[in-house]
């Protein structure tokens, strides 16, 4: 038997106006050949289905063509296809609205103060012929759409019930004397019919801005790719759309610009903000055979880059296609939703048409007219299509401002069962911790060092790309250092920098490493206040002539005030907190101690944080995990 490849793919949905569309859309896909399952997501009008070679998206689309829908399969980017529909469609219903609201106030105006006046019936024909049969007309071409295919929707509600009360006026405008002869007023009920369009065409306008809003954490995530390039040729540069980039391609990368696709630094060093990843607010030393991601921020350097991920292989794609796949999932409480809404347009034409005959049989005199009208109110009450339309909505806005605050959902199921949780893993750097790097202390080894060689630290600092070195820089700026011109700067990966002030002397700022390879010592008051800074979590950066040691500072990544009350709020709901972090075991003890947390582990790769998780699983724990970047 051939094994056969497997697809999981998303594509646009064209057509679908209810929850009922939604449903009937899923039906139809899931039992074609091929395919494996689908999921609709109506909020979004998308369609997940995962299907086998037996079929092509081809295929799938004639299957729903044949019954009224549609399937754009010819879009590289589903979700600019997706926003385009939905501007386009809200354009054409906020035109449409506007128009039957502007004629259907006057036949209003008639129908509930001039009822009586004799030509107000035939204006009011007038007026209603372009609303039902122009603004509104997409009701009764899905309703048909749908009869032909013997199934019902929502539209096939409002048609129902409009096109009965127009038929039923327009009968009464015509014939006025059928009822007149049988001691009846003749009235007609223009206003309710073209009142009930323009309501419905209101509604489905507010639907579908509500709709274009959810999709703002996709269109964030994908801003964070730039739309062009510049890639290295024979004679030069040249600038791409990102469209166009190969794999093999040689890409230059200046100073601020993000990063366009995956690949490998070939040439160059620079420092890349990679906080959308991994969480880490300091930015990564980037050179020779270094890799880079697409959406992450270069800072102060240049270089270039092969491409070895394009398109939708780039991690940033990737991460684009699980927020979509997620605001398409279903909750347990939306596969309930969808199952009420497959039955729930056959439920209320039955309804509709027994509450017809029983008025029928008990209305007295006026029993066809009281029938007629309240059998149009079941089916105009039932019409507004929220039954369909909240859930999705809300699943869609839930995990569209979750993606907005760095909160990446996996799918609706997780959205649910949240409030389930009794065991919570959190990240240090960034989510207890501020994540940005602040000098806390600086100590001089005399007050006459200070006010001779604090110009010079700046000067050498604000010439150094690493972020470390920004904090020192602004620490002195604030109090009032002016800089020192240095010559002759010199960086040294993973130990520091160097250079020489006007006078020729060489000094030096970075860590013991530096210190050990240039031999010099310090003296015991520094050499205690270290130690202590060390053991308080602090980063310990030492600043020094050829011959000694004049200066240490303390950078800290300060604890977020509210990190001790919000670990102590989720304790008092006896909820296990638990601290994961890569850094070493002093400092996370350090932090921990500070926002009362016993349970912590330190020097945790990214595997093992998953292994921590699927032990406390294990134990029957429902687990959470916060974290920045994307854990």
């Amino acid at each position: 038997m051939t094994n056969l490849s497997i697809h999981k793919e998303t594509f646009p949905v064209t057509g679908m106006t209810c929850a009922a569309c939604a449903s009937s859309v899923e039906t139809i896909l899931t039992y074609t050949d091929g395919v494996k399952s689908a999921q609709v997501n109506f909020a979004s009008n998308t369609v997940l289905i995962e299907y086998t070679d037996e079929i092509d998206p081809e295929g799938l689309s004639a299957a729903l063509s044949a019954v009224g829908y549609g399937l754009i399969t010819a879009s590289e980017n589903v979700e600019e296809t997706v926003t385009s529909n939905q501007q386009n469609h809200y354009r054409k219903l906020k035109r449409d609205t506007l128009g039957a609201a502007v004629l259907t106030l006057p036949i209003f105006v008639i129908g509930m103060f001039f009822m009586h006046w004799g030509p107000g019936s035939w204006i009011s024909l007038a007026l209603a012929i372009p609303v039902l049969s122009v603004f509104g007309s997409r009701f009764f071409v899905s309703a048909w759409k749908q009869a032909k295919n013997k199934t019902v929707n929502m539209d096939t509600l409002v048609a129902l019930s409009t096109g009965i009360a127009f038929i039923f006026s327009l009968f009464n405008t015509l014939f006025p004397e059928f009822w007149i002869s049988r001691g009846f007023d003749p009235h007609v009920y223009y206003e309710a019919a073209t009142v009930i369009i323009t309501f419905i065409l209101f509604g489905k306008m507010l639907e579908e801005k509500a709709k274009s809003k959810t999709s703002s954490a996709l269109k964030n995530l994908m801003g964070l790719q730039p739309k062009t390039l510049k890639i290295v040729v024979e004679h030069g540069e040249k600038e791409i759309p990102i469209s166009e980039v190969q794999k093999g391609n040689e890409i230059i990368v200046r100073p601020g610009e993000k990063i366009p696709v995956d690949g490998q630094v070939t040439s160059g060093k620079s420092f890349v903000d990679e906080s959308m990843i991994s969480g880490e607010p300091i930015a990564v030393e980037k050179s020779t055979g270094e890799k880079v991601f697409a959406g992450t921020i270069n800072q102060k350097g240049s270089f270039q880059f092969k491409a070895e991920k394009v398109g939708s292989e780039t991690l940033l794609s990737q991460i684009i296609k699980r927020v979509q796949e997620a605001q398409g999932s279903k909750a347990p409480v939306q596969k309930l939703v969808d199952k009420i809404a497959a039955i729930f347009v056959p439920t209320v034409i039955a309804i509709s048409i027994l509450t017809f005959i029983i008025w029928m049989v008990f209305g007295g005199e006026n029993a066809l007219s009281h029938a007629i009208l309240n059998a149009v109110a079941v089916l105009v009450i039932a019409c507004p299509c929220a039954l369909g339309l909240a859930t999705p909505t809300a699943i869609m806005v839930g995990i569209g401002k979750g993606a907005e605050n760095n909160i990446l959902i996996k799918d609706a199921e997780s959205l649910e069962i949240a409030h389930q949780v009794n065991a919570i893993i959190l990240d240090k750097t960034g989510t207890i911790t501020a994540g940005k790097p602040t000098v806390s202390t600086i100590k001089w080894k005399s007050r006459e060092i200070e006010t001779e060689f604090a110009p010079v630290l700046l000067g050498i600092e604000s010439k150094s790309e690493h972020p470390l070195a920004d904090a020192v820089s602004k620490n002195l700026i604030q109090n009032g250092v002016k800089p020192a011109v240095c010559e002759d700067f010199q960086s040294l990966t993973g130990k520091g920098v160097e250079a020489k002030n006007q006078a020729g002397q060489k000094f030096s700022v970075g860590n013991r490493k530096l210190l050990l390879e240039k031999q010099l010592a310090l003296d015991s008051e520094l050499e205690t206040l270290a130690k202590t800074w060390s053991e308080q979590a602090e980063t310990v950066i030492f600043f020094a002539n050829e011959t000694e040691v004049l200066g240490i500072l303390a950078i800290s990544d300060e604890i977020k005030p509210s990190s001790k009350s919000a670990i102590q709020k989720l304790k008092d709901k006896d909820i296990a907190v638990y601290m994961l972090t890569g850094d070493n075991r002093q400092t996370a003890a350090a932090v921990a101690k500070e926002v009362g947390l016993t349970d912590f582990k330190a020097e945790v790769m990214p595997s093992d944080k998953s292994d921590f998780v699927k032990n406390l699983q294990s134990k029957g724990k429902i687990v959470a995990m916060v974290g920045d970047g994307i854990n």
